[in-house]
């Protein structure tokens, strides 16, 4: 019984850390995993209060008081494999939730328009810090009108791909 209490509090251990950490990994110099500790050393946003909404415009649930960091300030630390600023246009990135669901961004996107300005990871919401929480590190895109589209709870990685 000792060895699967054992398991079980490894397990348990494990997820949480899954839950606390995105990998960055694709067409870049080197694949970096960014932790929920991580994200604190970048500038904190806030976003008051935001209405998930799904494809339909059917309200689902509101978010409220969240605190986070840019994505667009997360991605700037990494290398695109580019060999010049003019290709960086074909760039993309695949966020991927840790049960599949996916959502993509282009890097024009993020970093050439003001959903990027907005686009954040979210670390924190009513004062509780989203760290081992069911729904972990969280990404959301305030702009967008139907915003259950990209939001994507526990997030756990991003690859970044070009365009043929």
């Amino acid at each position: 019984m000792k060895y699967f209490a054992t398991i079980f509090v490894f397990l348990t251990v494990f997820l949480q850390a899954q839950k606390s950490s995105v990998r960055i990994k694709g067409a870049i110099s080197n694949p970096v995993t960014v932790t929920y500790e991580d994200l604190k050393k970048y500038t904190e946003h806030e976003v008051k209060s935001i209405d998930i909404l799904n494809h339909k415009m059917e309200f689902k649930k509101n978010l409220k008081n969240l605190k986070g960091v840019l994505l667009k300030d997360v991605l700037s630390q990494v290398t695109f494999n580019s060999p010049s600023p003019k290709e960086l246009s074909t760039f993309y990135m695949v966020c991927t939730a840790d049960d599949g669901y996916k959502v993509v961004y282009s890097w024009n996107e993020v970093f050439n328009t003001e959903a990027g300005d907005r686009t954040m990871l979210v670390t924190g919401e009513n004062g509780i810090p989203t760290s081992g929480t069911k729904d972990g590190i969280i990404l959301i895109t305030p702009e967008d009108r139907a915003t259950g589209r990209r939001y994507v709870k526990n997030i756990s990685e991003i690859t970044i791909k070009k365009v043929d």
